[in-house]
């Protein structure tokens, strides 16, 4: 369990990046869903050490993690948004590189480690090539293959699904879910499907807050009754703004479909089964965080 509270943190720009977090993440994929700028990443890189927090507390089981950082890294395992390597190096070396870098220092441990690694993540008949040869897929499928080096009790993926085809998201989902069995991963992410899809905890957070914490199924069932929908104009969706919580509109065949948040049926609109999506964008709506529609 990742028990976290009264977590804050103010740039110096004055920008509230975490204002005062609990939260509590058990073992398992736990999706942290948000807009950009809701204060995702700072609250990632608090807990993987990368940044002290300006108060609050995070305890591993019982590790206190902002007091023993050189613990936690020990057994931490951490993909960001952007990462760099050596572009030149083939994956065997660089995971080689990092392993001794993460104190497996027995040669024979450690290439069999590595080898276990490269099959798992699909990376062993591309070993000994250029990672900067590379697809964007197989680039975070070796980011996942670092973040496994040491056994991990924690393991955080930032964003890690962004701009793949659909073919590598489902690969990579596969990787995740194979992997976050008896571990605490963190998905941090602003892909609603990525969630619904891996997780069995959530929680949504805007403005550096935490909006929502439940169960995908659970919150979901929240919405049952109260989400309704109808085809309309795009020019009309303006008057559907201003007289009805609209959280969410897409187009479906060349028409665009909105979706409102109402306790009753609107005259001239259909029920519809609330999915995660609805779920996001009404807590956004409700917490009166700005929607692109």
């Amino acid at each position: 369990m990742l028990t976290i509270r009264e977590l804050s943190k103010t740039y110096k720009n004055g920008v509230k990046a975490l204002d005062n977090i609990f939260l509590e993440i058990p073992e398992g994929m736990f999706g942290l869903l948000g807009p950009n700028g809701a204060g995702k990443s700072t609250l990632m890189r608090t807990i993987a050490t990368l940044q002290e927090p300006d108060s609050g507390t995070i305890f591993l089981d019982g590790l206190d993690v902002v007091n023993s950082k050189e613990e936690l890294r020990t057994i931490l395992g951490y993909l960001p948004q952007h990462f760099g390597v050596y572009p030149k190096m083939t994956p065997l070396d660089m995971l080689n590189h990092f392993a001794i870098l993460k104190g497996i220092v027995n040669r024979v441990e450690r290439t069999e480690l590595i080898e276990k690694l490269l099959v798992q993540t699909n990376l062993w008949e591309v070993r000994n090539k250029a990672i900067d040869t590379f697809s964007g897929g197989m680039k975070q499928r070796f980011g996942i293959a670092q973040a496994l080096l040491g056994k991990p009790q924690l393991i955080i993926v930032d964003e890690p699904t962004a701009g793949l085809d659909p073919s590598e998201r489902n690969r990579f989902h596969n990787l995740l879910a194979e992997i976050g069995q008896n571990i605490v991963v963190i998905l941090s992410t602003h892909i609603v499907d990525d969630v619904s899809d891996l997780c069995s905890n959530m929680a949504i957070m805007g403005n550096g807050e935490i909006l929502l914490t439940g169960k995908p199924a659970v919150v979901i069932d929240s919405l049952k009754g109260s989400v309704w929908q109808k085809k309309v104009s795009r020019q009309a969706l303006g008057e559907y703004q201003s007289e009805y919580k609209v959280i969410l509109s897409h187009l479906t065949a060349g028409e665009t479909v909105i979706h409102v948040f109402n306790d009753s049926q609107p005259e001239g609109f259909d029920p519809v089964d609330a999915d995660l999506e609805d779920v996001y964008f009404a807590t956004l709506t409700n917490h009166g965080i700005a929607v692109s529609l």
